[in-house]
């Protein structure tokens, strides 16, 4: 019964897996056979590539900065909307929408809506007599505009935490208010730790998809005019710069030794995060 699926695994999954960790330790350019070079990709992505340690500064910082604000937002958002309200899935359904649409579309309008002259964001902020930065051209803005466009997204992580809170018995809010509990002592102490398992979860999958950041900083780049990774390499993230070794310079070794540091990294944080998770996550 497990056969197709595990054929699909070996074939498209863990056959391109293991090609890529020898490819990363070859010389390969696609057109030339590969050349066996053992750690040489590593060292020099690790000591001499100009634009690996950029690109590794750029994804920490967006991760850091977007993942916290991305839970704090969607938990938030969650909260109002599992209120009884008229128009409740209404509501629901225009805060999920935006998770739905493609990278590359959404990236389009942001980009004319950050746009330095004829952006809306700059025309409403001239209204209140606030000069606008110039979002796409300013290498101190454009990481904050790609961090502004990744919240904007944050649906699917909302309905994740909206389950969540449906799962909270009503009688522990009951009994909290027999107690004399406020909204906020009743929010740390019965919502929080009941919707513990959902934030950990939520957390783990915004911070791998914040290290693959890829098809915002690309179109973002694209459409502004600057190429993938500007204004001065700004928003080059670590998945960007891995696709220009890969796909624009033919460096398929780089690329693929890249990937590798890339999942092992992912590996490490995701095994840290279990760690501390149990500090802090409930289960019972």
């Amino acid at each position: 019964m497990v056969a197709p699926a595990a054929a699909g695994f070996l074939a498209f999954n863990l056959g391109p897996m293991l090609q890529s960790l020898y490819l990363s330790f070859t010389k390969y350019d696609v057109i030339s056979p590969p050349q066996f070079i053992g750690t040489r990709n590593y060292t020099y992505l690790l000591q001499r590539d100009p634009a690996f340690w950029p690109s590794v500064k750029v994804t920490a910082i967006y991760a850091a900065v977007s993942v916290p604000l991305g839970l704090i937002s969607s938990l938030g958002v969650a909260l109002l909307l599992n209120r009884k309200v008229r128009g409740q899935g209404v509501f629901r359904t225009i805060y999920f929408l935006p998770s739905l649409l493609p990278a590359a579309a959404s990236g389009v309008v942001w980009v004319f809506i950050f746009h330095p002259t004829f952006g809306l964001l700059n025309r409403m902020l001239a209204i209140a007599h606030i000069d606008g930065p110039a979002w796409t051209q300013s290498t101190t803005w454009a990481l904050p505009a790609l961090i502004i466009m990744g919240l904007w997204g944050f649906g699917q992580s909302m309905v994740i935490f909206l389950a969540g809170l449906q799962d909270v018995p009503p009688s522990l809010y009951e009994a909290a208010n027999l107690d004399g509990a406020s909204a906020l002592q009743q929010f740390r102490h019965v919502t929080l730790p009941l919707v513990s398992p959902v934030m950990f979860f939520n957390l783990v999958m915004g911070l791998i998809a914040a290290m693959k950041m890829f098809d915002s900083a690309y179109v973002f780049g694209s459409t502004s005019g600057l190429g993938p990774g500007g204004p001065a390499r700004a928003t080059l993230f670590y998945a960007l710069s891995l696709y220009q070794k890969a796909f624009q310079y033919f460096h398929m070794g780089l690329a693929s030794a890249m990937a590798w540091l890339l999942f092992m990294a992912i590996l490490v944080l995701t095994g840290l995060n279990l760690r501390l998770g149990k500090r802090w996550v409930h289960t019972e």
